[in-house]
């Protein structure tokens, strides 16, 4: 598929400049100005051009709970919001814990073949939290990039170290949902808090590649900035949602939306270079397992939006930066060939209007799930179109 777009301002982690993009066989083949190529044409208009967003931490229910989402909903949500390859979590139904599942999710994301996904398989055996066995069976051939357990944390430290070894020893990654379960109903604050400094602890033992997943306290975060001076092998992510609600929205999610210290704290670590990435834990449920209690929100649509607006707009870093955080670490943790502008990247892009302002509707859900509190959210940064490998797979009217 070849593609031009012209008369752009393009943007990524290191560059922002006008000019023309063309993209051929799937790669970025030229970038510059008054390019003229024998092809489908796109005008870029006033808008800007970014490398797509890479997701390293979703849920797309799909095995045993498509009734909230599915592959195929899951990536039509994620190329509205300009995503292009999503990392999703185990906790389905079945658990992925073989590969009779990872193969099933693996041909569905082929047979709809609109975006790239990646499955990670479980830390344990149907996340029970006892056994690592099946970790035995992954092969190199097998492409598995993460394993996790998100949902929850391994309550068994010597569990969790016997897995980290292991993870090592097969070049894996091991993605943490920071909760020690035996703490939950005590302190979420504790709870995070204690699991985050024993798995830094525990990846500083093993030596294991470590990412934690979606930080919410200071503490936590503090902990991680301490690892990563002394040179730990430690990436982390925020959500949008921790970075744009306090406590005070009362929306039930996992980890809780905190103290409005924290939300400053974690903005001052995005400018001091800590976090690695921006990754929306979306999780769609039924407007009944909301109301029975179930933590979670969709966010691949909004993500963009909401953090363009609260770190951008209000002055906390650029476009380049923000870029990096959703596109090109992301990219790099993954081991992709995107999330950067640049000849030979896949040509995954996206246009996005900065300019004007927008409000979040429900209508414009597509998801099969709802739950958002960011229905009614008014700020910057809609996409208006998504390409991968060259192919227009999104637009809005009038692209």
């Amino acid at each position: 598929m070849n593609l031009l777009i012209k008369n752009v301002n393009i943007v990524d982690c290191c560059e922002n400049f006008y000019g023309d993009i063309y993209i051929e066989d799937g790669k970025i083949k030229e970038i510059g100005q008054n390019i003229c190529k024998d092809c489908s044409i796109l005008d870029g208009k006033s808008y800007k051009l970014l490398p797509s967003f890479i997701e390293l931490h979703s849920h797309f229910r799909d095995p045993g709970f498509t009734y909230k989402e599915d592959i195929y909903s899951g990536s039509r949500a994620a190329l509205k919001g300009g995503y292009t390859a999503v990392n999703l979590m185990a906790n389905t139904n079945p658990v992925c814990s073989d590969k009779e599942v990872l193969h099933y999710v693996l041909k569905k994301a082929k047979d709809n073949n609109l975006i790239d996904i990646h499955q990670c398989l479980s830390i344990t055996k149907n996340m029970e939290g006892k056994s690592i066995d099946h970790l035995d069976d992954i092969k190199e051939e097998d492409n598995i990039r993460f394993i996790s357990e998100d949902g929850k944390g391994v309550l068994s430290s010597k569990i969790m170290l016997e897995a980290m070894i292991k993870a090592k020893k097969k070049n894996i990654t091991i993605i943490c949902h920071e909760e020690n379960p035996e703490l939950s109903e005590i302190s979420m604050r504790l709870a995070e808090n204690i699991m985050t400094l024993r798995d830094i602890e525990l990846s500083k033992c093993s030596g294991c590649r470590l990412h934690i997943a979606h930080v919410s306290t200071e503490e936590s975060m503090k902990y991680i900035i301490d690892a990563k001076n002394e040179g730990a092998n430690i990436t982390c992510e925020v959500t949008p949602h921790h970075i744009a609600l306090t406590e005070e929205t009362y929306y039930r999610v996992n980890p809780p939306l905190r103290k409005e210290k924290d939300r400053q704290f974690l903005i001052e670590a995005i400018k001091k270079g800590y976090v690695d990435a921006i990754a929306t834990d979306h999780a769609p449920h039924s407007k009944e397992d909301k109301i029975q209690g179930a933590p979670g929100l969709i966010g691949l649509q909004t993500s963009f939006m909401v953090c363009y607006t609260k770190l951008v707009k209000e002055g906390h870093i650029s476009i380049n930066k923000l870029s990096e955080m959703m596109s090109y670490n992301p990219g790099k943790i993954m081991g992709l060939n995107k999330g950067r502008i640049s000849i030979g990247y896949d040509g995954d892009v996206i246009l996005v209007d900065t300019d004007t302002e927008y409000e979040m509707k429900e209508e414009y859900i597509v998801s099969k799930s709802h739950n958002t509190p960011f229905i009614g959210f008014k700020g910057f940064g809609k996409v208006m179109a998504t390409i991968r490998g060259g192919e227009i797979l999104y637009r809005e009217e009038g692209i």
